[in-house]
């Protein structure tokens, strides 16, 4: 899947992602600035949290928990240096949870992440747009 968005549509880009998505593992690729945390956000919200979200800069991963008791975990490795420091913190045991795993910069740990999950790509274009792109990963 591939469209083009503004941030007046996020919450109908953030309902696409959570039923077009086929794995519960979200890969979100994108430059600094792009909008990732600000769609996973929304993505949050729709799923039923009502409490506030942040970016798990500092903690490398935020819980959160929907108002039906299902649990997000939200991971932020920018400023990870190596994938033990992911390994250190338990990350297989979030990421076969078969829970929600909201994961910005991937690419930091790709020797650890699971085979089954969603990439999801945010580009900017012009007049403020993005382009968001789902590929499933089997």
């Amino acid at each position: 899947m591939k469209k083009n968005y503004s941030l007046q549509e996020l919450p109908d880009v953030a309902k696409l992602i959570i039923t077009q998505s086929k794995h519960k593992i979200l890969l979100f690729y994108g430059d600094m600035g792009v909008g990732k945390t600000t769609l996973i956000k929304e993505i949050v919200k729709q799923l039923g949290v009502t409490e506030t979200v942040s970016s798990p800069t500092f903690s490398l991963v935020n819980e959160y928990v929907t108002d039906t008791d299902v649990k997000i975990y939200h991971f932020d490795f920018y400023r990870i240096n190596s994938e033990e420091e992911a390994l250190d913190i338990g990350i297989e045991e979030y990421f076969y949870s078969n829970n929600w795993c909201l994961i910005e910069w991937p690419h930091k740990i790709k020797n650890l992440l699971p085979l089954e999950s969603v990439s999801i790509t945010i580009t900017t274009n012009e007049n403020q747009l993005r382009t968001i792109e789902l590929v499933t990963n089997e």
